[in-house]
């Protein structure tokens, strides 16, 4: 992949936004580039589905807003008149698309318009667009909705949230009675109750689900989605894939849970192909609850060179269960269908986009995994266009501790980078199981971050494991330090450029960070300390700062080791109480005094701590008859053009 550039296409606040490229899509056959081009109609198809998750506003905000810009756009005299308050909104703008809605995709809070609502409101008479003031008071009065999803502790999650899983009135206590009642004692299959519905209430007040399927809730939007899933169907690339396409097809007909987890079965089993995608229902980190799932598509081409690597994991993913610290009643007994692979991304929509994950493991049916195993994905080319746009910014340079250290990670940390995505979607979130008489939503609202966590440690223990040098994925003996070093220095220090001041940590991933490193550092007996000091060869400054030291990194393996097995044998029993204590004793709290450190080091640095992709745009050919005779990949479309492309795509 080094043949291709990735390049920083635009800033805009908090956000860089990047292109990536798709290499192999040229050698595909006609047949696989019409899959991948039907696919990738679908993966865009239900992007509103997400929009109105998030909150139920936000489909006729976007709208309102795009309407304003287009017609902004289209006047330059205007657009000069009002230069600031013009250059505000479409920063505004460009935010709102960036987080499918009107919070900001990471902190979840609710961004605040730096343009006048008297300024909005005369562009909104200028082109005779309705004006509705709910609308406009949920955009200008910053106490209202402010939080699409909170967890903070002691309050109502669903009523303090603005996501739009559950109807404005039902409390965190209803909603849990109701999914509790649904449960069958003793079903050891359970379907993921609650993944494909929003809860409301009916005209007696009692609550009832309305499920997302054609002819019901997002009926229109599901129904383009099957339309072209069954145009895909004509052109797999094998039968079972085939069958994996209709099954989801009749998913998405009839919203029955039980349709979903044959669908997850024949798309863990189906391995063969170039191709494959994830279409549908998906993450529950959007619900407080961690119940009901966001949209999300995505299509990739296999990646058969880098594939090798995870599938040396894959092959051997006994023995890593059989070594791990955990106790022996949590491990499996047998490592059933474990497939990893690295992919190149080709199209990514709803929950994917514009921000991606750089590894995925699926499916998340705790029953399915153990019994029929899962598979795990490392997105080599968006992996590959963040570490290009990170190198040479100088971030490392300002927190990492000294030049010994700093080398390390220079040499290092890429490789070790990827084989920690590697380790934890393939073996991490395939590892360990369930009690048999354990709910799998015991955890509830802390669940996602025992997962990631237990994720994290996996891969954070094996990585330094012997075993790596055998497999001959690691250079040396010395490079999984690069890996602890910086993971540990995100976790403890650099992550927390991410929150605006006065917050807490609330994003599962991050929360899972802070607690691993802190958990680490507290009971690593002095193995790694934070130091304040005036840097020497790192940063001309005269002003001490704080800096991560790891003076032992072996203790601090064995001390992930120890929390690996804690963190397991919650997940394991359910530990409701230990989950809870674990995450909010070590991964929410925040030091003020270090993070206005932090977020003044960062601000002199001038970068912007999230990034996205552009997607690229087919250009179909067709031939006199009006037949697709080939199919090329463009990237050179806009983030503003796209954005309102695809919205014009989603009133057809």
């Amino acid at each position: 992949m080094s043949d291709f550039q990735y390049s920083d296409v635009e800033r805009f606040a908090d956000i860089q936004m990047l292109r990536y490229r798709v290499p192999g899509f040229e050698a595909l056959t006609l047949r696989q580039k019409l899959l991948v081009y039907y696919l990738s109609e679908a993966a865009l198809a239900g992007r509103d589905i997400l929009w109105d998750q998030n909150c139920r506003y936000n489909l006729p905000i976007r709208r309102m807003l795009e309407a304003v810009y287009v017609y902004l756009s289209a006047n330059e005299e205007l657009r000069q008149k009002e230069e600031t308050e013009f250059r505000n909104f479409e920063i505004y703008l460009k935010r709102v698309w960036f987080s499918n809605g009107i919070h900001h995709h990471y902190s979840m809070d609710k961004f605040v318009p730096n343009f006048s609502e008297a300024f909005f409101r005369r562009m909104l008479e200028d082109i005779h667009y309705p004006i509705d003031e709910t609308l406009l008071e949920v955009i200008f009065n910053p106490s209202l909705l402010p939080k699409r999803v909170n967890q903070t502790q002691g309050e109502d999650l669903l009523l303090t949230s603005a996501m739009n899983y559950y109807a404005p009135d039902i409390s965190q206590q209803e909603a849990e009675d109701f999914y509790c009642r649904q449960k069958q004692p003793g079903d050891d299959r359970p379907v993921m109750y609650g993944l494909n519905s929003r809860l409301e209430r009916d005209a007696d007040g009692h609550l009832v689900e309305r499920i997302w399927k054609s002819g019901g809730l997002y009926g229109k939007t599901i129904d383009r989605i099957v339309y072209w899933l069954e145009l895909a169907k004509d052109v797999a690339e094998n039968e079972e894939q085939r069958q994996v396409i209709s099954t989801l097809i009749t998913f998405y007909q009839t919203g029955d849970l039980k349709t979903f987890d044959q669908y997850c079965i024949q798309w863990v089993c189906q391995t063969e192909g170039d191709i494959d995608f994830t279409n549908g229902f998906t993450e529950v980190y959007g619900d407080p609850l961690g119940l009901k799932a966001s949209w999300e598509g995505f299509v990739n081409l296999k990646d058969h060179k880098a594939t090798e690597r995870t599938e040396r994991l894959g092959q051997n993913a006994q023995w890593f269960e059989d070594n791990s610290p955990t106790a022996p009643a949590f491990k499996k007994r047998e490592c059933k269908g474990v497939s990893a692979k690295v992919i190149t991304a080709v199209m990514l929509g709803g929950d994917l986009y514009p921000s991606s994950a750089i590894g995925i493991n699926l499916p998340n049916s705790n029953w399915i995994r153990q019994e029929y195993g899962s598979k795990s994905v490392t997105i080599g080319n968006l992996t590959e266009a963040y570490a290009k746009a990170a190198r040479g910014n100088g971030f490392r340079e300002e927190f990492v501790c000294d030049t010994k250290t700093l080398e390390l990670l220079n040499q290092y940390d890429d490789i070790l980078d990827d084989l920690h995505t590697d380790l934890h979607e393939c073996l991490g979130h395939g590892s360990g199981r369930l009690l048999p008489e354990t709910d799998p939503d015991a955890l509830g609202v802390y669940g996602s971050t025992i997962e990631e966590a237990r994720a994290d440690l996996f891969a954070l223990y094996f990585i330094a494991d012997e075993k790596m040098l055998e497999l001959g994925l690691v250079p040396n003996r010395e490079a999984f330090k690069s890996q602890y070093y910086s993971y540990m220095m995100n976790g403890l220090i650099t992550q927390l450029v991410r929150i605006e001041p006065g917050r807490q940590i609330e994003e599962a991933h991050m929360r899972n960070r802070a607690l691993i490193a802190r958990w680490v550092m507290e009971n690593s007996k002095g193995a790694m300390e934070m130091i304040m000091r005036t840097p020497g060869t790192t940063v001309a400054s005269e002003s001490p700062k704080t800096f991560l030291l790891i003076h032992d990194y072996e203790a601090v393996r064995s001390t992930i080791g120890c929390l690996l097995a804690e963190v397991q044998r919650i997940k394991s029993e359910g530990d409701f109480a230990a989950a809870r204590e674990l995450v909010e004793n070590f991964g929410v709290s925040i030091d003020p005094m270090l993070h206005a450190e932090v977020l003044q080091r960062y601000r002199a640095l001038n970068l912007a701590p999230y990034k996205g992709f552009i997607n690229p745009r087919f250009r179909v050919q067709r031939d006199d008859r009006g037949e697709i005779e080939d199919i090329q990949l463009e990237y050179d479309e806009a983030y503003v053009s796209q954005m309102l492309r695809y919205g014009e795509m989603e009133r057809d």
